[in-house]
């Protein structure tokens, strides 16, 4: 696979008896062999003023005689806008990466394609190479010249998939792609694979490898040079089903996610404009990480949430033990609120008397309760019942107008409907429920949980998630406001809510970090996802709460989708051979089931374990910070978070500037201060790792606290120094 910076005039030559050229040769010397390089950089250059050229034409657009009031000029205009934004050109972004030269032209018969070529030639057309063998662009966007001629196609377009799948193997009608290196934003190299061409040997590709390694600076980047196949697949996976990945640490699964999302945008525009599209991370640190990842790929409005904004319908200001938390997150909870909210019905005590002019009318209480019991039988939400019954109610008066000779219609029957009887009626047989004084009451009285929880859950549970359990000593909360609401007792808010009110499904989800979620928060986002589809990222051995799913298929059947397709993703691109071995080493303890991951990267990377007495353990941890900062790239200091306070200190006295977790560094600020808890999905080029003892004693049992490590032992991409004054975790003893 040749590789090329600044190409000699006789490989312009070896290159030129290759693909025909796809861009005219520009500034090469009279007589002097066209440069393949300055080609490249020519129609990249031509490109960029093509993508200009249509933002400025955006700009220009006046929508002042084309909109019929100024509601729908605000929405066009606010369409323009967001395409205007969407075609900014950014300049330490590449517009292409790479480049398609086909053997036919994309969507030609093969045969056919052949013999319309042997019928030119024979009519002495040629064949001026583009009609015959298509060349592509393939970039982060469309960009069109003023002929609307495509200069770059979307990667996500059907004519790029061979850029990530063709192999020697199975070259898809490709005669070479071109991979582009930058620097800087700078074109200045390629890298051609010549995939039919059997005297060339199948190799890795630099260009990818450097890509691939390079140092990360600032939040995370999109991978859309870089895919592999095996990710390109769970990416452009249809939009019909739930896909969900279990994905190693490194092997890319959140950028997979996010790509995928780019992808159904493009695909299904239309459809998801309309139904809305939502990214769920599991705090807001992670959320800054990745929030620039789809703008990149010109994808503007996709929402970003965590679970705890999903459920925010109160203020949390409490928290839970891990065995409240625990319970609170049982499936079995959604039972204990269904009974609880169904409890509020009542039979019908008395009849319904209508008064309507000089005529009353009468519907019996056995009538009202046969009307009740239907309405129960159905299983609709408590609401909709609720919104029905006067509808029901006010039907069987009409029939006794009709049979009483009377000719009523449906406004009619709206109004006794409204009636004051009817209301009243409906207010004492089926009250509203207010899903916050629901949960308020279930966690406040006693007898009130036992009757809606038994044979669901245990007389020593019932106590457990109770505020004042009898006897403690202890008086729950009075009012909502009140309250100290924990995170689990939102999620119960939110389905008593649904339980009452349904809840709006989305078009897609894509919920990373999924492992953690309890059954109740799966629950919470199939919720949001009921009718659409949902792309499911995460790490069973990542687990690190008390309730961390063991199964997906547990997980999946929680969400409301057990039928989704599971993949499994191995190969890591991020983490250093040498870390990722060392790391996997707690996998028989903490995920005995899942395949030890591999890594592609070629650097066996910067590993070192520093054993230290424990009143140097402080000053060894700073040395090890200094040492990080005199390479290249960005550094994470991850400890336990009971020591996090103290190493903050000491990192403000010795001079250097430590950023919390999220925050983008920069040449000035390259170091961040990372509490263990929060360093799921984060990465960084050296990883300084503090007392991995005081990781694991900071959970509440010892295999979430390995997962814990796990999770911080896997977050470098260059480098990993430990430092340790106590004796580190037995299964991290050498194999």
């Amino acid at each position: 696979m040749p590789s090329h910076a600044h190409p000699s005039p006789q490989h312009a030559l070896d290159q030129e008896a290759r693909p025909p050229a796809p861009v005219p040769d520009q500034g090469s010397a009279p007589g002097a062999p066209p440069d393949p390089l300055q080609r490249e950089r020519a129609h990249l250059a031509a490109s960029r003023a093509a993508l200009r050229a249509m933002r400025e034409d955006a700009q220009a657009l006046n929508i002042a005689d084309v909109t019929a009031n100024w509601v729908n000029a605000e929405v066009l205009q606010g369409e323009i806008d967001a395409r205007i934004k969407a075609l900014a050109d950014l300049s330490g972004t590449p517009l292409f990466f790479g480049r398609l030269d086909y053997l036919h032209a994309p969507g030609v018969d093969l045969a056919e394609g052949a013999s319309r070529g042997a019928a030119r030639s024979a009519s002495g057309e040629g064949g001026g190479g583009r009609r015959e063998g298509e060349s592509f662009y393939v970039g982060r966007r469309h960009v069109h010249d003023a002929d609307g001629d495509p200069m770059v196609i979307d990667w996500r377009a059907p004519v790029s998939q061979p850029f990530y799948r063709a192999s020697k193997k199975d070259p898809m009608d490709l005669k070479l792609r071109r991979r582009f290196g930058y620097t800087g934003g700078e074109l200045t190299a390629y890298e051609d694979e010549h995939l039919t061409d059997p005297a060339e040997a199948e190799t890795t590709s630099a260009l990818l490898q450097a890509e691939i390694e390079r140092p990360r600076v600032g939040p995370m980047r999109d991978i859309v040079a870089t895919i592999q196949p095996e990710q390109d697949e769970i990416v452009r996976a249809g939009i019909g089903g739930t896909v969900c990945v279990q994905g190693a640490p490194g092997t890319g699964k959140t950028a997979v996610g996010l790509h995928r999302v780019a992808y159904l945008l493009y695909a299904h525009r239309e459809r998801l404009a309309r139904s809305g599209t939502l990214v769920i991370g599991p705090n807001r640190s992670f959320l800054r990480y990745i929030e620039q990842v789809l703008p990149a790929l010109g994808e503007l409005e996709v929402k970003q949430a965590t679970i705890d904004d999903l459920v925010g319908h109160v203020e949390v200001r409490g928290a839970d033990d891990a065995a409240a938390a625990t319970i609170k997150g049982d499936a079995r909870m959604a039972e204990v609120l269904r009974r609880a909210v169904r409890s509020h019905v009542t039979a019908p005590q008395e009849p319904c008397v209508v008064v309507r002019g000089s005529r009353r009318w009468r519907v019996p209480a056995y009538e009202l309760e046969e009307i009740v019991q239907e309405l129960r039988d159905r299983d609709i939400r408590y609401g909709a019942a609720r919104e029905a019954l006067p509808q029901r109610i006010a039907h069987a008066v009409l029939v006794r107008m009709e049979q009483a000779g009377e000719a009523p219609d449906d406004r009619v029957q709206d109004a006794v409907a409204r009636n004051a009887a009817v209301k009243a009626a409906v207010k004492a047989i089926w009250p509203p429920v207010d899903p916050a004084k629901l949960a308020l009451r279930l966690l406040g009285d006693a007898d009130f949980l036992a009757e809606h929880a038994e044979g669901v859950l245990s007389e020593e549970e019932q106590r457990t998630i109770l505020w004042a359990p009898p006897g403690s000593g202890k008086k729950p909360p009075r009012s909502v406001r009140s309250a100290k609401w924990s995170a689990a007792d939102a999620v119960l808010i939110d389905e008593a809510m649904d339980l009452v009110s349904r809840t709006q499904s989305l078009g897609h989800v894509v919920l990373d970090e999924a492992q953690d979620l309890s059954p109740m928060q799966y629950r919470a986002v199939g919720r949001r996802c009921t009718t659409g589809s949902a792309t499911i990222l995460g790490d069973i051995a990542q687990g690190t709460t008390p309730w961390a799913t063991d199964t997906w298929r547990q997980a999946l059947a929680h969400l409301g989708k057990p039928d989704s397709v599971v993949e499994e993703l191995t190969q890591g691109f991020r983490v250093p051979r040498e870390v990722i071995g060392y790391a996997s080493r707690l996998l028989p303890a903490i995920a005995p089931d899942l395949k030890e991951a591999t890594s592609i990267r070629e650097s066996a990377g910067d590993f070192g374990i520093r054993a230290v007495q424990p009143a140097d353990l402080d000053a060894s941890v700073l040395t090890a910070c200094r040492d990080a900062l005199a390479k290249e790239g960005s550094i994470g200091l991850i400890a336990a978070d009971a020591r996090i306070p103290l190493l903050r200190a000491a990192l403000e006295e010795a001079g250097i500037n430590a950023l919390p977790p999220g925050a983008e560094t920069s040449a000035d600020a390259r170091l961040t201060l990372v509490p263990a808890t929060l360093a799921k999905g984060l990465e960084y080029d050296y990883v300084v790792l503090d007392e991995p003892a005081a990781i694991v004693a900071g959970e509440p049992d010892e295999r979430t606290g390995l997962r814990r490590l796990y999770v911080c032992l896997t977050r470098p991409v260059s480098g990993l120094t430990i430092v340790h004054a106590a004796a580190l975790p037995g299964q991290l003893a050498d194999g």
